[in-house]
């Protein structure tokens, strides 16, 4: 039976190539996971998200007990099962929606009761209650109940939540159920303090978990200060466990916390920007509702395979938004889920062959650059429908 570990196969810097060995299948790292918070990537079949080459999904504590329910998805068996996912399946613990959609929310020492965002009615969260849902939703990696304080903060509120999410995740190890191939992060916590983040990586390393998340940053803090504060914060990170942070975020984000030691990621950035008329690609993001997309026989990227690039133009695309149809957020979230796991694996390629500095060097060079010129991407390029 699989031993859920994770393996360093290369490094280049502070970056690491590697394995994560699951039940539910290994997961090539570093790696984006696409969200599929409700049980669905938003606009997308799993069918589409497994074309993109995504091997891991997340799903969310918050939105799947409120609805279906948890005991619903277990008797329909377990969260693979249920939104046609076998591979390995991330749940957040839900402490992040409590804060940010849980209305009248009342936070104590044992938990939280809040009021649901969809019809009003009450529900508590608690460390065991939210471990005891993810085991019911068969998440191949739990996360432990954590609380996510809004920032910016006093430093005295920020020590006491960290304080607070640390005694949460003991007794989120001790209600976890241990079982082959399936495993826990612990939540590092402490907002942009140095020696918070520090005092939270020993204690959630002295409990001892499957690997170690950083929380509480992509949240308005900037660039820069992120990236100072994992500078700060991955070194103290156990080596041999996946370090995974949580809600980041724009390609250059996620490049520069790979540089700096970070293994796993999630947000919803492509999939809402696919929705809302944006696309990720090699020259920067574009926005398919300008004028300028009206008339132009190209694909949104020369470089990718997706469906809305090999069938069909920005013209096309524009056309749909446009239209109000549907099928441009589909096509255009299925783009950008492809972007990003191209992305990942150009960097993990990278790694392997301890070139990343260069890499860097020309996607951001790319990334500054204004569309692809007339020369560089001829017209049209889209092959016939046989």
């Amino acid at each position: 039976m699989t031993r859920f570990h994770w393996t360093c196969e290369s490094t280049d810097g502070a970056a690491r190539a590697g394995t994560l060995h699951t039940a539910h299948g290994p997961v090539a790292t570093p790696v984006f996971m696409p969200v599929g918070t409700a049980g669905t990537v938003k606009a997308m079949t799993m069918d589409s998200v497994r074309s993109t080459g995504a091997g891991i999904v997340l799903g969310n504590t918050y939105h799947l007990m409120l609805r279906p329910g948890a005991d619903q998805v277990q008797r329909l068996g377990g969260l693979h099962k249920f939104m046609d996912w076998p591979g390995p399946i991330l749940t957040d613990s839900g402490g992040f929606q409590v804060m940010s959609l849980g209305a009248l929310r009342k936070l104590d020492q044992d938990g939280v009761t809040f009021r649901s965002h969809i019809d009003g009615s009450y529900h508590r969260l608690t460390p065991e209650s939210s471990t005891d849902i993810q085991h019911k939703l068969d998440a191949t990696i739990t996360m432990c109940f954590d609380e996510c304080p809004a920032l910016p903060a006093p430093t005295e509120s920020i020590a006491a939540s960290m304080r607070l999410s640390m005694r949460w995740a003991a007794r989120s190890r001790e209600a976890f159920i241990a079982r082959p191939g399936y495993g826990q992060f612990g939540i590092v916590q402490g907002g942009t303090e140095a020696d918070l983040r520090a005092e939270s990586v020993k204690a959630l390393t002295d409990i001892g978990f499957e690997g170690y998340a950083i929380g509480g940053l992509a949240v308005g803090e900037g660039q820069e200060l992120m990236f100072s504060t994992l500078d700060s914060t991955v070194p103290l990170m156990p080596e041999n466990t996946p370090r995974y942070l949580m809600g980041v975020g724009t390609p250059d984000d996620l490049l520069g916390s790979v540089m700096r030691g970070v293994d796993m990621f999630d947000c919803v950035m492509p999939t809402r920007a696919g929705r809302t008329a944006r696309a990720y690609t090699e020259r920067g993001t574009l926005n398919l509702r300008n004028a300028r997309h009206a008339d132009d026989s190209r694909p949104i990227s020369p470089h990718c395979d997706c469906l809305a690039c090999s069938r069909h133009s920005r013209a096309y695309l524009h056309h749909l938004f446009r239209a109000r149809e549907i099928l441009g957020p589909m096509l255009l979230t299925w783009h950008n889920i492809a972007y990003y796991q191209r992305l990942m694996r150009q960097i993990r390629e990278a790694i392997t062959e301890k070139r990343l500095d260069a890499l860097a060097s020309r996607l951001r060079a790319e990334w500054a650059m204004d569309d692809w010129s007339e020369d560089e991407m001829p017209r049209p390029i889209i092959p016939p429908v046989p």
